[in-house]
C-alpha cells in the first residue's frame, strides 16, 4: 500500500495529464468553434420565420465568450478519453478483478447512455421544440435570439437529456447495492410513469404535450430496460 505522499504525487501526475489533454482539446475545438456553434444551432435556423433566420449578439464580447464556451466544452469531450484513462489508472490498483470489470462496465454504459440522450435530444427533440417555440412569431413579433442565450438553452437541454438517459444504469446500480429489487421497480411502475411525466414537463422547453412525450416516451422505455437489467444482473438473494 502506497503512503499518502505517494498517492498525492500520483494524483498530481494524473491531474496534470488530464489538464494537458483538455487544453489540447480546447485548442482544437476553439479553432473550429464557429463550425461547432453552427452545428449546435442547425436545428434552430429552419424553425425560424423567413427573414428572421439568424442569431444575433447583444454585447460586444458575447461572440468571444460563446466561442470560448464552445471550445471548453469541446476540449472536455476531446480530452475525455485521456481523462477517463487517468481516472482508471489512479483507481485501478485499489480494485479487485471483479470490481475492475464492474467499474469499466459502469463507465462505458454511462457514456453510451449519455451520448444516446444527447443525440436523441439533438435529432428528435430540438426540431419539434424549436418549431413550436417559433410558432409564437408574427408580423408584429419577430424573434431576435442572442447566440449566448441559444447556446445556454441548447447545452442545458443536451445535458438534461444525457442525464435522464442514465435511468437504467441508476436502477441497475441500486439493485446491485441491494437498495431495490427488480420486482420492486416493477411494482412502482405507476409512480414511475407519473414521475417521468413530471420530469418531462419540467425539463422540456415547451408546454405542449407532444414535446413532453418526446422525453417521457423514451424514459418509460428506459425504465422498462432498467427493470430488465435489474432482473438479469441485479443482486440475487
Amino acid at each position: 500500500m502506497l503512503p499518502l505522499a505517494a498517492h498525492l504525487r500520483e494524483l498530481r501526475k494524473r491531474l496534470i495529464r488530464s489538464a494537458v489533454a483538455a487544453l489540447a482539446g480546447f485548442l482544437v475545438s476553439y479553432y473550429y468553434s464557429r463550425e461547432l456553434y453552427d452545428l449546435i444551432a442547425r436545428p434552430l435556423i429552419p424553425a425560424m420565420p423567413e427573414g428572421s433566420a439568424f442569431l444575433a449578439f447583444t454585447g460586444v464580447a458575447e461572440p468571444f465568450f460563446v466561442y470560448m464556451k464552445v471550445g471548453i466544452a469541446g476540449g472536455i469531450i476531446l480530452g475525455s478519453p485521456v481523462i477517463l484513462y487517468e481516472i482508471w489508472a489512479f483507481v485501478a490498483p485499489g480494485l479487485h478483478k471483479s470490481e475492475k470489470r464492474l467499474f469499466i462496465a459502469i463507465i462505458a454504459s454511462s457514456l453510451l447512455l449519455f451520448a444516446a440522450g444527447v443525440v436523441f435530444a439533438y435529432l428528435a427533440v430540438f426540431p419539434f421544440a424549436f418549431k413550436y417555440l417559433m410558432s409564437y412569431a408574427s408580423p408584429e413579433l419577430k424573434p431576435f435570439i442572442s447566440m449566448g442565450g441559444y447556446f445556454s438553452l441548447a447545452t442545458k437541454l443536451l445535458i438534461a437529456f444525457g442525464a435522464v438517459f442514465q435511468l437504467p444504469l441508476a436502477m441497475l446500480v441500486a439493485s446491485r447495492l441491494g437498495l431495490a429489487e427488480a420486482r420492486q421497480f416493477l411494482s412502482w411502475w405507476r409512480y414511475a410513469i407519473v414521475a417521468i411525466f413530471v420530469a418531462a414537463a419540467i425539463l422540456t422547453p415547451t408546454p405542449d404535450a407532444f414535446n413532453q412525450l418526446l422525453m417521457a416516451g423514451p424514459l418509460v422505455v428506459l425504465y422498462g430496460i432498467g427493470v430488465l437489467a435489474a432482473w438479469l444482473f441485479g443482486r440475487k438473494k
